[in-house]
């Protein structure tokens, strides 16, 4: 989301002057496929290198300053090739002003998870380096084969791989019909996307996160000091729509943007992520807009959305002004059992946390939480809700990075790489900032993008993988939560979707304590996560009922689960 140095760095002032919107490559070494000697709260270390992931995003960046250059790329997490362990697929750029990956520098990666903490880059043998300016990245089973597809989002033409089950993908954007919409008389400029069944028909249906109207080497001048051309802020670009796209469930695809009331309502749309706040068993989309207010899309019964963010208390901040949204994660945090929304932004803005109160509205807890003070001078991107130290409480991750990458030649002392942060959720409703115990290479600044998240090495630990700018992708093993206990839930759904995907699940461990979550691959901002569903269980060894909605409301459960393993779980077909 680029911007001009005023509008990133000092943000309340320019807003309230536009009328008072305020607010602001070496050979992998051998690891062990063992986990790791484990240490007390959350700590990670990063081995991308030695695992052998050397993967750079190129964005091609030009003396025009091109809005996309800033902006690229998303990761994914998923099992390829259903072995049992995660493997990884990150977005690159492409040539400028061509906007065509005219060297394999711009491929996009899939790398092989060879059980023993190392990785192989199979991209060639996979067919899926990508064509064109590649932005987001989303996973999800579209035609219940049991092998999980790839759907790329570009700012050129958007790509679907359909995965053949035998390590290879076939392109079947034409097929499926689901290359991109149009608006201004061009393909509309694509960053995300995200799989979820919105009618309840049991097939996974695509929505389409689309940014601002751009054209190659147009773009407005933008300076940050006289004489040094910066990325432009938002408001010099036009709106786009969404798009959704129905699964006709024969490989092809409709677009019911506007019979859905989607297209409708226009934003500068950087992530999508899904869950039913309301509790009335349909899938509702919370997207997040660049210096516009955010959608909440309510669904009406598999058929129209209805736009509620302003009611529902998200579309703005706690004083409120538009945000500068960008990664979202829609999940309980407060373990009462109503989905939460944690969104980030930029400096100068704080990263706003809604907490979901149960009758349709959200109560935006952001300075009560401490994540006021604590996110107020960070610029955030991709993000994630997860229980890093398993301790029973999810807590916070977010990638982050300046805007700009010459913010200091106009003020030397505001960096433009920065550190990631993970935020400890504290059990009472507080969070505190536990970074600086995270591990030495956990301090190390870079320009950070994308962050996805899930279980590498089936520890029972999330790990992170981390895009960043012109530089090496990082992956961070999560080396934490000494003696907690875990659960993760891997769902085969039979009626509903093959991933059971927007099933939410409940657990009652031996302690009596309840937890929440969503099994969804859609977070953070243009990444897609692990689909299956992480549990932290503290002390317990035992979950005296595990409870699973599937998508339809169809209630499946299981009694006296033994703690610290990977469970598959098949919906009843009857």
């Amino acid at each position: 989301m680029p911007s001009t140095l005023i509008w990133n760095l000092q943000r309340r002032r320019f807003l309230q002057s536009l009328g008072g919107l305020a607010a602001s490559a070496l050979a992998p070494r051998r690891l062990s496929s063992q986990a790791p000697a484990t240490l007390p709260g959350i700590r990670f270390e990063e081995i991308a290198q030695q695992a052998g992931l050397n993967f750079v995003t190129h964005n091609c960046a030009t003396p025009n300053k091109n809005q996309p250059e800033t902006m690229v790329a998303g990761v994914a997490l998923f099992d390829y090739d259903n072995d049992g362990f995660l493997d990884i697929y990150c977005v690159n750029g492409a040539d400028i002003p061509s906007l065509q990956k005219t060297s394999p520098a711009y491929w996009n990666r899939l790398y092989r998870n060879n059980h023993d903490g190392t990785f192989t880059d199979v991209t060639e043998k996979a067919g899926v380096a990508g064509a064109g300016y590649g932005m987001g990245v989303s996973v999800g089973d579209y035609d219940n084969d049991g092998n999980a597809d790839l759907f790329v989002a570009n700012v050129t033409g958007n790509q679907l791989f359909h995965n053949n089950g035998d390590g290879t993908f076939t392109d079947v954007t034409a097929k499926a019909g689901v290359g991109g919409a149009t608006a201004h008389g061009k393909k509309m400029w694509s960053v995300g996307a995200g799989w979820f069944d919105y009618n309840n028909d049991g097939l996974l249906d695509l929505f389409v996160v689309n940014y601002c109207h751009w054209e190659v080497n147009k773009d407005p001048y933008c300076a940050l000091k006289e004489g040094l051309r910066a990325y432009c802020h938002p408001n010099q670009y036009l709106p786009l729509h969404n798009t959704l796209y129905r699964n006709n469930g024969d490989g092809t695809f409709t677009d019911v943007s506007h019979e859905t009331g989607i297209d409708a309502f226009y934003g500068k749309g950087m992530a999508v992520t899904f869950a039913d706040y309301d509790g009335d068993g349909f899938l509702d989309a919370f997207v997040t807009n660049d210096t516009m207010p955010n959608f909440l899309f309510r669904n009406l019964g598999g058929k129209k959305f209805e736009e509620v963010a302003v009611n529902a208390g998200v579309a703005y901040s706690s004083d409120g002004n538009v945000l500068s949204g960008m990664g979202a994660d829609f999940r309980d945090i407060n373990n009462d059992g109503l989905p939460d929304i944690w969104h980030t932004a930029v400096e100068h803005e704080d990263f706003p946390l809604y907490l979901n109160q149960g009758s349709g509205l959200f109560a935006d807890t952001t300075m009560p939480s401490g994540l006021g003070q604590l996110t107020n001078r960070m610029t955030g991107w991709s993000n994630g809700v997860y229980d890093f130290d398993n301790d029973g409480w999810k807590d916070l991750f977010v990638a982050r990075a300046n805007v700009m990458d010459n913010v200091q030649q106009a003020i030397p002392a505001q960096a433009y790489p920065e550190p990631n942060s993970v935020f400890r959720n504290l059990g009472n409703g507080k969070f505190e900032d536990a970074s600086a115990q995270a591990g030495p290479s956990f301090q190390i600044p870079g320009a950070h993008r994308g962050v996805a998240f899930g279980d590498l090495f089936n520890t029972g630990r999330i790990d992170a993988v981390v895009t960043s700018l012109n530089e090496p992708i990082k992956l961070f093993r999560n080396v934490g939560a000494s003696g907690q206990h875990w659960l993760l839930l891997r769902l085969v759904g039979t009626r509903s979707n093959r991933m059971g995907l927007g099933a939410r699940i409940r657990i009652t461990t031996a302690d009596g304590r309840q937890q929440w979550n969503e099994a969804t691959t859609a977070v953070g901002y243009a990444c897609s996560s692990d689909p299956r569903v992480h549990f932290g269980l503290g002390a317990n060894t035992l979950i005296k009922e595990i409870e699973v909605t599937w998508p339809g409301r169809t209630v499946q459960r299981l009694t006296n689960v033994p703690a610290d393993q990977i469970l598959a779980i098949e919906e009843p077909k009857s």
